[in-house]
């Protein structure tokens, strides 16, 4: 079973919808219990990264994702399920995250936005593969996704960046890989059949990984 954990922050219906889309099972909880013994993780998120990380320190939520990803069980960070990954965040901050990956949540234009150019970021841009992940098979580079947020994350090491793309002239991470792990500032239940794809494909790493473990 995949759990989408609910801190009281989310996206939660659309992205158990988006995995009913692709024939996956998930459900919704915000036991730690539950999440640590379930085969695979999905940590969605909308809203400010203080909150959200009182909230999961507040219910144990923090400690349970962090002893299920120390335990490599597959792991689909979204939106600010991303940002919470990372070791500390500038919004309202300096903020303290996860510190499950190395690296910094910084805000977008921070001087000032060129002309044009409105924050947040929201729509559909297109996506610059690099380190492989198998959320990502079968995902061609310029495939069009989603986002909406004003924050993007600087990883410590550029090795986990599974894909870039841009917005106003700044390159950022849009998602990031690390063994069964895999996170992204853009929306896949929200960015159309390929989008639905990536969800599909980390439906079988979850299924893949739960048949390697011993019983």
């Amino acid at each position: 079973m995949i759990a989408v954990i609910d801190y009281g922050m989310g996206n939660l219906r659309s992205v158990v919808k988006g995995f009913e889309k692709v024939g996956v099972r998930a459900e919704v909880t915000g036991d730690p219990d539950v999440v640590i013994a379930a085969d695979g993780i999905v940590l969605p998120g909308v809203g400010a990264f203080g909150m959200a990380m009182e909230h999961l320190r507040r219910s144990g939520l923090d400690e349970a994702v962090k002893t299920a990803v120390a335990a490599r069980t597959p792991f689909l960070g979204i939106c600010l399920g991303l940002q919470l990954l990372f070791t500390e965040s500038d919004e309202f901050g300096p903020v303290r995250g996860l510190d499950i990956i190395p690296g910094r949540v910084v805000r977008f234009f921070p001087e000032g936005a060129p002309a044009g150019i409105k924050i947040p970021h929201m729509g559909w841009n297109s996506l610059q593969r690099h380190t492989p992940s198998p959320v990502l098979a079968d995902i061609p580079d310029g495939t069009h996704v989603y986002f909406v947020h004003s924050y993007y994350v600087v990883p410590d090491d550029p090795a986990v960046i599974a894909a870039t793309t841009e917005y106003g002239g700044q390159p950022f991470a849009a998602a990031v890989t690390q063994g069964p792990l895999f996170a992204c500032q853009f929306h896949p239940e929200k960015s159309s059949e390929l989008g639905l794809r990536m969800l599909r494909n980390f439906g079988m790493l979850v299924q893949q990984s739960s048949r390697a473990t011993p019983a």
